[in-house]
């Protein structure tokens, strides 16, 4: 069964479709959408191996050819040089303005080549083919695309909304563990910020998703979806309601840059450690119940998830260091912290000038 979520974007509106068994249609899926029958693949090496044959046959299958190009797995490659790399490979292929490129891999090719068919020719268009649960729920869908710097992660990108989304859940059964329950920060994430509802499934059905619940897993990534394409719709360019997608990650993000961007701490890791942060925060400002951060930090343990920063092997900077490094993140304004934090589960708001005090106060405690 395969569920469609609209993104509401006026003339650049576009589906995602979510089940298993997409990337073995892709050629059906996509060629309403060519104006040739020729597209460019960027892959993700890892994924290639696994799953570019199922998706060259169901390109073949409607007639379409591919030119190939592989990218190195992991978060280092959201980098200069393999934004060259990729631009000047699709130049190579002969890529026009009215072509397509696939993006087929998680949220690091995702967002790489997003941003690399926004420059290309001044905007190409292109498909997301997320496949990992992380890419599935959130960074395949809303426009967010970049690279990271040596001063911050996705401080260099653009908007550049895909022509479509094809999620197949199938191709989650060949993620290891580590990577599902990474992709699992973010599923929870949407729950904590506004759908108390979710979080109270998900602490009931979660532990399934784990183990290979095709029902369940389509119901997370559905319900996550629908969540971030209403907010994408409200705000597509993060004026206002779509920061709410940010809860958790002012303090990943600076975890992920102490941690150099590397395996041993993955995003959605870092999401689910910013969650549990970003409510212990909350109730220390006297803005939640200190229930709630229980409740986040339990739950997420039931998942056997990362929650706190002594779970990040090897040595962090100290609270001064983490903090400065908060202040290269995208969501300062006028030079003040801005966090989402929450009045409860379901409830979280920004706040646009959060003491550095109280924050050094937490990270300190945390730090142990």
């Amino acid at each position: 069964m395969t569920d469609v979520v609209p993104v509401e974007l006026g003339t650049r509106s576009y589906e995602v479709r979510i089940g298993p068994g997409l990337i073995g249609r892709a050629g059906a899926e996509i060629a309403p959408l060519l104006r040739r029958k020729r597209v460019a693949v960027v892959a993700d090496e890892t994924v290639a191996g696994l799953h570019l044959a199922t998706l060259m046959e169901g390109l073949a299958a409607e007639g379409i050819t591919a030119q190939v190009l592989r990218v190195p797995s992991g978060e280092a490659t959201k980098s200069w040089p393999h934004l060259a790399t990729v631009v000047e490979g699709l130049l190579e292929a002969r890529v026009e303005r009215k072509d397509m490129v696939l993006a087929f891999g998680g949220g690091v090719v995702g967002d790489l080549v997003g941003f690399a068919a926004s420059i290309l020719r001044r905007g190409v268009r292109f498909v997301q083919l997320p496949t990992t649960l992380l890419a599935q729920v959130d960074s395949s869908v809303g426009g967010k695309t970049g690279i990271n710097t040596p001063q911050g992660k996705n401080l260099v990108g653009a908007f550049h909304q895909p022509s479509l989304v094809l999620a197949d859940t199938g191709l989650l059964d060949s993620l290891p563990r580590r990577d599902l329950l990474a992709g699992y920060g973010e599923v929870v994430k949407y729950g904590l910020l506004g759908d108390a509802a979710f979080f109270d499934w998900l602490e009931g059905n979660a532990p399934r998703l784990a183990t290979g619940d095709m029902a369940v897993r389509q119901r997370a990534v559905v319900r996550s979806v629908q969540m971030k394409a209403e907010i994408v719709a409200r705000d597509e360019t993060e004026e206002g309601d779509r920061a709410l997608l940010n809860l958790g990650h002012t303090f990943c993000h600076a975890l992920e840059k102490a941690t150099g961007y590397g395996d041993r701490l993955l995003h959605g890791e870092g999401v689910a450690i910013g969650c549990a942060l970003a409510f212990e925060l909350s109730a220390r400002m006297g803005l939640c119940a200190q229930e709630d951060p229980s409740r986040v930090r339990a739950h997420l343990k039931a998942m056997g998830m990362k929650v706190d920063l002594a779970d990040i092997p090897g040595d962090l900077p100290g609270a001064e260091v983490l903090l400065d490094y908060m202040a290269q993140d995208k969501k300062v304004q006028d030079g003040k912290l801005r966090f989402i934090l929450a009045r409860g589960i379901g409830q979280a708001f920004v706040a646009d000038d959060v003491p550095s005090e109280k924050v050094l106060g937490l990270l300190r405690d945390r730090l142990g």
